[in-house]
Order: structure tokens, then sequence, then C-alpha cells
């Protein structure tokens, strides 16, 4: 009675070289319109960007069984990934030309289980704050009746391009 799946990604340098030749928010774009591959844990967790906008970002999920942590419900740490992209995506589009970010810390408050009966959930990701070194991004998640399921802050280390 075992249960498999499939998925393939692309060569991730790839999104790594076009993250350092364009913006923030030109890069993202182009991966959401599929101008450029999506990043190998996009293909591993079937998250999908649907909306990218300067300081905003908003990422979507349907939960599968593939996601169950062993007490029959989606992992938590599934929906920190999920969290996490929408949060650091939302800074990502507001950074100039080869600049980058890493998040610093993340901090989730989990309001309500998520299973697959919950159908598809998205994480918006939106900036709060915007420093020279540091940013502060919040995100949401909801199910499709827009009821919160989680919530997230993250704080991001702003990264200057190289010399």
């Amino acid at each position: 009675m075992g249960r498999s799946r499939t998925y393939s990604w692309e060569d991730p340098a790839v999104l790594a070289e076009a993250a350092q030749s364009m913006s923030g928010i030109d890069f993202l774009r182009a991966f959401r319109d599929g101008r450029l591959p999506g990043p190998p844990v996009g293909a591993a967790m079937e998250t999908v960007l649907e909306e990218v906008e300067p300081g905003h970002a908003v990422f979507s999920l349907v939960p599968g069984e593939e996601h169950y942590n062993p007490i029959g419900s989606v992992h938590g740490g599934v929906l920190a990934t999920l969290l996490d992209s929408a949060a650091g995506c939302a800074v990502q589009s507001t950074l100039e030309l080869g600049t980058g970010y890493t998040t610093l810390d993340l901090s989730i408050k989990y309001l309500r289980a998520v299973t697959t009966e919950t159908g598809k959930i998205r994480a918006i990701g939106t900036v709060r704050h915007r420093g020279r070194r540091t940013a502060l991004a919040e995100a949401e998640l909801y199910d499709a009746d827009d009821r919160l399921l989680a919530h997230a802050t993250s704080s991001c280390l702003i990264i200057p391009p190289r010399p």
C-alpha cells in the first residue's frame, strides 16, 4: 500500500546566477512567469509563486499526504517553509541589482491544523520595514475560506553587492 511521487528540477546554479544579474522584483517576476526555472525546494514541496509586487509576495500549496507528519496533519516545517518563502521573497522584491538577503530569524504562531481536506493554502508575505542592513517582514497563511492558519515574522539581513 505504499505511495510514491516523482519530481524533477533544474540546475539551481542557473537561478543563483540570474539573481546576481537582476533586481529582486525582476528576478521574482521571471521565476513566476516561467522565464527562469523554479528552485528545487519548490519542486520538492510543490509550491507556486502566485503574486509578486514590491514588498509583497504570495506562495501557494495544495497540501498532500507527502506533506504529513506522523500524527496526520501537514508538518509544521512545510508550513514554515511556505511562510519563510513568502516573507523572504517580499523582502527580495525590494532589492536592487546584485543585492542579496538571508533570513536571520523566523517566528511562527500556528493557529489551525492543515490537512489535505484544508485545500489550497496561501502564504502572503509583506515587508513591514526595509532598512539598509535589515528588513522586517510578516507572512500570514490562509485557507480558501480566508481563515488564518498561521502567522510569521521574519528578520532578514540585506547583503550588499560584491565590489
